[in-house]
């Protein structure tokens, strides 16, 4: 008598634990109850294109799809760099990426439109297939500026990136006092944007002549369109405080 009240008592149990992990695994492209409590925003709905278009244009372009509740670069040839229309200062992102095999794209932040491309303001979170892309900056690095250090255990350059084809989710934290890439949970490394450090960086790269570049403050997040096939989904972000 005792044996089908326990299992009914279990079975509701893990009705219960189903539905609490439901609650904190939104659908895609959406948010969870405490997401929006702690100030997150959705930056792509899953079915349109509201809150993006290409850089310095109105609309976006048809090598842009809404694929699957996804936002799919799917001809390079005829994409272009989306950006959002809000401009963000300190803010922390994540999204989740699936990138074609060789596929080359990136996330820019702090992006001014005064430029001619996006990458001459905006530092670049860099992604790729980075078994097969030709571009030796591979992903989550900062382009040209910064790259993880070598993992002991392989040897190489430390790589959480899962093959192409896979989803991968991005963490980009960018605020006064610390700004950090992380793939898949994986932290690569930490910077300040404007400090003695990363100005030298810059100096001896091929932004030192770009007088707009990481000098913005406030910009667009942009994605980049015109390297390789990808999609995103799961877009988000949430501001972060100012530096007392």
């Amino acid at each position: 008598m005792q044996r089908p009240l326990f299992s009914a008592l279990l079975s509701l149990a893990a009705s219960a634990a189903l539905l609490l992990q439901a609650a904190d695994s939104p659908a895609p492209n959406t948010l969870t109850v405490k997401e929006t409590a702690a100030g997150w925003k959705l930056l792509f709905d899953g079915t349109t294109f509201s809150g993006w278009h290409n850089f310095k244009k109105e609309g976006v372009r048809p090598g842009w799809q809404i694929k699957d509740g996804t936002l799919a670069c799917i001809d390079p040839h005829n994409a272009g760099d989306l950006i959002t229309p809000d401009e963000f200062t300190w803010f922390e992102l994540q999204l989740d990426y699936n990138i074609s095999e060789g596929g080359n794209s990136g996330i820019m932040y702090h992006v001014s439109e005064e430029g001619g491309a996006a990458w001459e303001s905006g530092p670049e979170f860099q992604l790729e297939d980075n078994a097969k892309a030709a571009d030796p900056q591979r992903c989550g690095w900062l382009y040209a500026l910064y790259q993880p250090p070598v993992d002991a255990a392989t040897g190489k350059t430390l790589d959480a990136t899962k093959p192409a084809g896979q989803w991968n989710h991005v963490r980009l934290i960018i605020s006064p006092t610390k700004c950090e890439h992380i793939i898949n949970g994986v932290s690569y490394f930490t910077y300040v944007i404007g400090s003695e450090d990363f100005n030298a960086r810059v100096a001896k790269s091929k932004f030192a002549k770009m007088p707009k570049f990481a000098k913005v403050g406030t910009g667009h997040i942009a994605l980049q369109g015109d390297h390789g096939q990808v999609s995103f989904r799961n877009i988000k972000i949430r501001a972060l405080p100012a530096a007392k």
